[in-house]
């Protein structure tokens, strides 16, 4: 099995050592696996959960008779959307027995991804806390019809559901989740400028300059994982933020601090000794910061050394 995953779902997927060509159920795995991994993510949060969940879809899908099979695409996101239902209602009773609060877990993401709208709000920090809130079969029905365009037929098979069913669930989930998202679009200069500053501020230590740039109500969440220190509970006021982050840097010896772009939003990456030791992505509304997300668990970095691909 574990032979299968590194050819059929990882990076080097469906490449045949002899250089012939792959069979038709690999190639088709391999053409829709960076869909395959979004749908995935997005649904549960975790980008080393949807790996799994890729490899469990690809041994069903191995075993199908291709000769049945209509639309590869469709079926192959149907397998994963029920692997991922199922791998969710499990992740319920794991994340009630998480030490501290709980973060998704963040992806570095190419530029190409902030380029396109839906999808960069789609994996944002911000829409998957939203997406949290909703029920494992709302999550999938949004998912798959707000991000991915699925017709209520094509979901309705995914998640063993009537069509009817899926046209009210769908409703609920798109009102549920307009009430909680983020409407204000970013440009990317103003997000350069705020990142730019926010990053000066951090640095040097000056606190009127890092709160010149944080709203009045920014809340700061953090997820250690009961491995690494963090606030506790969610930090409100630029005052409290400010100071914080200041003080918390300055006494750090070896410490870097890198913008990047991490799940298609701004972000800042502390380095200790070369090891990535805090991923902080940064919500931006109206010129200032208003949410900050850091994530200091180490299980969760792993996704950070190298940009997933994402698509849809």
């Amino acid at each position: 099995m574990k032979s299968q995953r590194s050819e059929c779902t990882g990076d080097t997927a469906g490449r045949p050592a002899d250089g012939g060509r792959v069979d038709p159920a690999t190639e088709a795995f391999v053409l829709h696996r960076n869909l395959l991994f979004t749908v995935a993510y997005e649904m549960l949060g975790s980008a080393a959960d949807a790996e799994d969940v890729l490899q469990e879809s690809w041994l069903r899908w191995a075993a199908v008779d291709l000769g049945t099979v209509r639309d590869r695409r469709a079926y192959l996101v149907r397998i994963t959307t029920r692997q991922a239902l199922s791998r969710l209602r499990t992740l319920g009773r794991r994340r009630e027995s998480y030490v501290g609060p709980w973060l998704p877990e963040p992806l570095l993401t190419a530029p190409d991804v902030a380029e396109d709208v839906e999808l960069a709000d789609s994996v944002s920090m911000a829409m998957l806390l939203v997406l949290e809130t909703l029920t494992p079969t709302e999550r999938a029905v949004f998912v798959l019809r707000e991000v991915f365009d699925l017709g209520y037929d094509e979901i309705a098979d995914a998640v063993d559901k009537s069509p009817a069913a899926v046209r009210q669930i769908a409703h609920r989930a798109r009102a549920h989740v307009a009430a909680r998202r983020p409407r204000e679009v970013v440009s990317p200069a103003e997000t350069r400028d705020v990142l730019d500053a926010f990053q000066r501020a951090v640095e040097t230590g000056d606190l009127q300059s890092l709160l010149d740039v944080l709203a009045p109500d920014v809340v700061l969440l953090g997820d250690g994982g009961g491995v690494r220190q963090t606030v506790p509970r969610p930090l409100v006021g630029a005052d409290k933020v400010g100071r914080l982050l200041v003080t918390g840097l300055g006494r750090i010896t070896g410490a870097s601090l890198r913008p990047a772009q991490v799940n298609a939003c701004p972000a800042l990456i502390l380095r200790i000794g070369g090891a990535i030791d805090t991923v902080t992505l940064l919500r931006i509304d109206g010129g200032l910061v208003t949410r900050l997300y850091a994530v200091r668990n180490p299980e969760k970095h792993s996704h950070m050394h190298r940009e997933s691909v994402l698509s849809r």
